[in-house]
């Protein structure tokens, strides 16, 4: 199923203190999944025996509970830590085929690296998911002359998932699935991405520079989706909710005990956090769905000025990020 141009839905979900409304995506069929599933259960009677995933950011978090699952079902998983010991720990610590490989998305030259790697392994890839993330510093901080939570959170990987299209092509029906946040469209700054703060500091918060690095994913599937279409491969992004994982490692301790404390409470834990992906990596009632955005295993279309479905800033940033990584890729 091919996404086109977003349009307005019928049948309120929710409509947060910002205004912005979520609406079912009636193009999609409803899943048969609700938003307590876990990665366990839509995984529940899969037969993945032939097929191979790559999960990046394996070592914690959703991502060992997604490369859990998928190798539990029986592919075999390809996962990335920021170094290889975090990786084989990861990998070694779970049942099935898995295959530990070094990605640190900070550094370019590492996406690179571990495309190379990947084509080594001469396996199409079958699944995609771009889980690893980090959640910015308070400071402005340049890396490479590209502000550091843009680097990491989505100019990596922008880097790594272009280089390995061949082999997701290769596949029979190739998905990408991109981990996008509320954040995105909650906090992300006016205009959605805010193309001089990504070399100037801007006084952006901490919020804002990571809710636009995470929107900057769910516009980069968009417009991946785009280039799949007529093609078997598919592009979807997803917020997977308010997960305990180790993502606020970076702020304050009074930060970190708070979101620990709150996360149990309103939100999810690390087994329903990775549900969605794992839906959209593996399930086959998404078979096929191409650009769309997912929470709670659901289609879903977010009005208001979230820009998530905005296909011109996907073709802005497409080209601008073209522009920032193209001696890499």
């Amino acid at each position: 199923m091919q996404l086109g141009v977003a349009t307005a839905a019928t049948g309120l979900v929710a409509c947060d203190s910002s205004g912005y409304s979520k609406v079912p995506d009636r193009r999609f069929p409803v899943g048969s999944f609700s938003a307590d599933a876990t990665a366990e259960s839509v995984a529940s009677g899969l037969n993945l025996t032939g097929k191979t995933a790559l999960v990046t950011g394996c070592n914690s978090g959703l991502g060992l509970e997604t490369m859990r699952v998928l190798a539990a079902r029986g592919a075999h998983v390809i996962g990335t830590g920021r170094t290889l010991e975090k990786a084989e720990l990861a990998c070694a610590s779970v049942a099935g085929e898995t295959t530990p490989a070094v990605l640190e998305l900070s550094d370019f030259q590492s996406a690179v690296d571990c495309a190379q790697f990947l084509a080594s392994l001469d396996r199409p890839l079958d699944m995609v998911v771009a889980n690893a993330g980090f959640s910015g510093d308070t400071e402005f901080v340049l890396d490479g002359g590209i502000e550091q939570t843009f680097r990491v959170n989505y100019l990596g990987h922008f880097i790594l998932l272009n280089r390995i299209l061949p082999l997701v092509h290769a596949a029979d029906a190739g998905r990408v699935i991109h981990l996008s946040s509320a954040a995105a469209y909650l906090r992300a700054p006016a205009g959605g991405i805010d193309f001089d703060s990504l070399s100037t500091d801007k006084g952006l918060s901490r919020l804002q520079k990571y809710g636009q690095s995470k929107l900057a994913n769910a516009l980069f599937s968009l417009q991946l989706a785009k280039q799949f279409e007529g093609t078997s491969a598919t592009s979807n992004s997803l917020h997977p909710g308010m997960v305990g994982t180790s993502i606020a490692r970076s702020y304050p301790a009074w930060f970190r005990r708070a979101y620990d404390s709150l996360a149990p409470v309103v939100g999810k834990s690390v087994e329903e956090g990775a549900a969605t992906q794992v839906y959209l990596a593996a399930h086959p009632e998404v078979a096929g769905v191409n650009g769309a955005y997912f929470e709670d295993c659901t289609a879903t279309l977010v009005e208001g000025d979230s820009y998530l479905h905005d296909e011109a800033l996907a073709d802005t940033l497409w080209h601008a990020s073209l522009d920032m990584t193209r001696d890499y890729l």
